[in-house]
């Protein structure tokens, strides 16, 4: 378990994370406002993209810990949220006489704001939720033997309780009106479905991820004694 002081220092792959949880977090946004069909499964696009977030939340909170993981979560916040201004200035500017883009142009950037609206909400609920289960679940099983099994435990176990916050949050609110509500139930019930699995299909892949991040960067923080605030952004 590393020290404080250590503990204050960002590593080129806690940086390369959080890169790659901003990036995830803006094009689920964008993909959010296409609707998906299966069979009798509908879906939205940002199913490609989004659970990766979940991903890296739970690598970053078992390599580093919830001050961390909250760290990231707020900046992944703070980066989608300039995103969608940029996006709804861009969409309120008119365009060009020559160019014929504006249609589906707002399309996605003109709904961006209540889809981005209702996502914040749900992304910091289910996100927090996802990197407390994860936190306690790990000190539960601190001393355990057998990491990849308990790691997988917790990993999934996280997943299904951020993603049922997410879900039931996010789907009322940007796309209440848009689709009919009786479709909302299974939307979102396949969406957390979908999801876990997206999880246990990539697990093998999150574990090698893990180990390799602990051991290059010689941590493995148990959060003990921290204050779960969400909004002690700076104790990192």
């Amino acid at each position: 378990m590393s020290d404080n002081r250590e503990n204050q220092k960002v590593s080129v792959l806690f940086m390369f994370f959080g890169t790659l949880f901003c990036v995830c977090l803006i094009t689920a946004n964008v993909l959010e406002t296409k609707q998906l069909s299966f069979g009798p499964i509908n879906l939205t696009a940002g199913i490609i993209v989004f659970p990766v977030s979940y991903i890296i939340n739970d690598v970053v909170c078992e390599v580093w810990g919830y001050r961390r993981a909250r760290m990231l979560i707020w900046m992944g916040f703070a980066m989608n949220f300039l995103f969608v201004i940029f996006g709804a200035i861009a969409d309120w500017i008119p365009g060009a006489d020559y160019w014929h883009g504006d249609e589906g142009f707002h399309v996605i950037f003109g709904l961006a704001p209540r889809i981005a609206a209702a996502s914040f909400i749900a992304f910091i609920a289910g996100s927090f939720i996802n990197a407390y289960v994860m936190s306690k679940m790990k000190l539960r099983t601190e001393g355990s033997a057998s990491f990849a099994k308990n790691f997988s435990a917790r990993a999934i176990w996280s997943t299904v309780f951020g993603e049922m916050a997410d879900s039931i949050i996010f789907f009322p609110l940007a796309l209440g009106g848009v689709i009919p509500w009786e479709e909302m139930p299974s939307l979102m019930i396949s969406q957390v479905t979908l999801k876990t699995l997206y999880e246990v299909m990539v697990l093998p892949v999150t574990i090698r991820v893990v180990k390799f991040t602990k051991a290059h960067d010689h941590e493995d923080v148990f959060d003990h004694d921290i204050n779960y605030n969400i909004f002690n952004i700076l104790k990192i």
